[in-house]
């Protein structure tokens, strides 16, 4: 019994908060790429940009535009967050440890970046099943691929999304970023 007590616990706490429970980016913890527990809730007062990413993918360069970004904005209120996955014909490695070498060796990856998690389907992390529910002005529905950018404001509420060929510097994007970042 005591066993079943203390599973249920741990399980428990690596859960993330459902998409129930949610209204926002910041009602859910989510597990960094070195297993740590995050609350997005400690990004209030931020704009963030979460990106469905991966390794071995023709749109993976856009990790030095997401970089740049981040370098030039994250003192006026920005941050990214990278969410790896290998939904899209497995196009990510399968270590947690893979994927950080690779961004950091590659693109100098300073943002935060988080585990391997699934963006779609029967297993899908709850906080993209509400990113690809909640109401923006662009689209909702399934991401189609890797590099899906969603846009979030201080308060927590998407507000725009990108699909994967629209690049992190585009004039939409820079446009959105700018005027989110002087609300």
């Amino acid at each position: 019994m005591k066993v079943i007590i203390t599973l249920i616990t741990v399980l428990t706490f690596m859960m993330p908060l459902t998409s129930d429970v949610a209204t926002n980016l910041h009602d859910f913890k989510v597990r960094d790429i070195r297993g740590n527990e995050i609350e997005l809730s400690q990004f209030k007062g931020q704009v963030v940009m979460v990106v469905n990413t991966a390794s071995k993918c023709g749109f993976t360069g856009q990790y030095e535009e997401l970089q740049s970004l981040y370098s030039a904005y994250r003192d006026k209120g920005l941050v990214i967050l990278g969410f790896p996955s290998g939904n899209f014909a497995g196009q990510e490695f399968e270590s947690e440890e893979e994927v950080a070498q690779f961004c950091q060796v590659n693109y100098g990856v300073e943002f935060p970046m988080f585990s391997i998690t699934e963006v779609k389907g029967s297993n899908q992390h709850p906080l993209f099943s509400f990113l690809t529910t909640a109401d923006n002005q662009d689209f909702t529905g399934d991401i189609n691929w890797n590099f899906e950018k969603f846009i979030i404001d201080k308060e927590g509420e998407l507000v725009r999304r990108f699909r994967s060929r629209t690049t992190p510097k585009s004039a939409e994007i820079l446009q959105t970023l700018e005027t989110l970042l002087q609300q």
